[in-house]
């Protein structure tokens, strides 16, 4: 159960889920001996690479822009992404006849920008060092009187997101923990709450990249801690400087932990999913499979959010040919 005073509830992850029925896709749950043996133990992976528009962001986005008025729909939306929300945001806002402006880095992944204008959205880039990326969503929302749907921040967004626990502890009963990727907080806010209430006992743990340990490090110090700078890492999604507020409240309170992964961890995660599950994961996506073979738990099954599939062929195949090199480095 989620203590009391908690900006997200089960009763919010359960309305979600009614909202999603025969919307989103019921992603599968898949599992190979090959990861339980690297794993000691049985993994079974949920796979939102599967999802409309590649990743679990479509849930929240959908949710969200579904709880609004009409009128707040015909006005349009706004939101900034790393490049998943605004593809999701995007997609929803065309099957609610909601506009959608989203407002995205200049080097956001090719794949992801021209996904979001293709589904109808207006894109506007930002620098990821000079811009106030959160000033310029402002500006715009009250210029035009758009309402801002931020991509971890907000309860309906957090609550979409944590319908994937919700299909995972009933795909695979027992688990005794979720591994799930961090970058603003939202999917981990929203996975915590709702295996929580499902089961008391279970362990919802966090992983991020080394280099963008944003949450793992506002954790170790009790309060919300910021970045130097933005994170170098292959797993854009993910580079955070400082987790997003209203899942903070609840990731500060019902994380069991948080542990960061390296690049080339990451990348080799993503070369077991192709190999072993026929799955092609993102980088921010392959975070949780990454860190399933270094879990300091008791024996017992585990499961682990692949929470995107984003990206290109021709970034895939870098990594993938790089991926001899990236193992002897880090095992240097």
């Amino acid at each position: 159960m989620s203590p009391a005073g908690l900006p997200l509830a089960a009763a919010d992850v359960y309305e979600a889920q009614r909202r999603l029925q025969n919307i989103a896709v019921l992603t599968p749950a898949i599992a190979n001996p090959v990861l339980d043996h690297a794993a000691g133990r049985p993994v079974t992976v949920k796979v939102e690479a599967l999802q409309h528009t590649g990743s679990f962001k479509f849930r929240g986005a959908y949710n969200a822009l579904a709880a609004l008025t009409p009128a707040s729909r015909r006005h349009g939306v706004i939101g900034a992404s790393s490049g998943n929300h605004a593809q999701a945001l995007a997609l929803a806002g065309q099957l609610l006849g909601a506009p959608v402006t989203v407002v995205v880095p200049h080097d956001a992944p090719r794949q992801k920008l021209e996904g979001a204008r293709a589904l109808g959205a207006t894109v506007v880039t930002h620098h990821r060092e000079r811009d106030d990326r959160d000033a310029l969503v402002a500006d715009l929302a009250d210029r035009h009187g758009y309402t801002v749907i931020p991509s971890a921040g907000h309860r309906d967004v957090m609550a979409g997101a944590g319908t994937v626990a919700l299909e995972l502890l009933q795909q695979a009963p027992g688990l005794t923990a979720v591994l799930v990727p961090v970058g603003g907080g939202g999917l981990a806010a929203g996975t915590a709450v709702a295996a929580k209430h499902i089961d008391p006992a279970i362990k919802v743990i966090g992983v991020e990249p080394e280099a963008a340990g944003d949450t793992a490090a506002s954790l170790r110090a009790g309060a919300l801690t910021s970045l130097a700078s933005v994170p170098d890492t292959i797993a854009d999604g993910l580079r955070h400087t400082c987790p997003a507020a209203l899942p903070w409240e609840v990731n500060r309170v019902m994380l069991d932990d948080v542990i960061t992964v390296t690049d080339a961890q990451i990348i080799r995660a993503m070369a077991a999913a192709f190999q072993h599950l026929k799955v092609v994961a993102e980088p921010s996506g392959a975070v949780a499979l990454a860190a399933a073979e270094q879990l300091d738990l008791p024996p017992g099954p585990v499961g682990v959010v692949i929470s995107g599939g984003s990206v290109g062929i021709g970034s895939f195949h870098q990594l993938m040919t790089a991926l001899p090199h990236r193992r002897e480095a880090a095992h240097a």
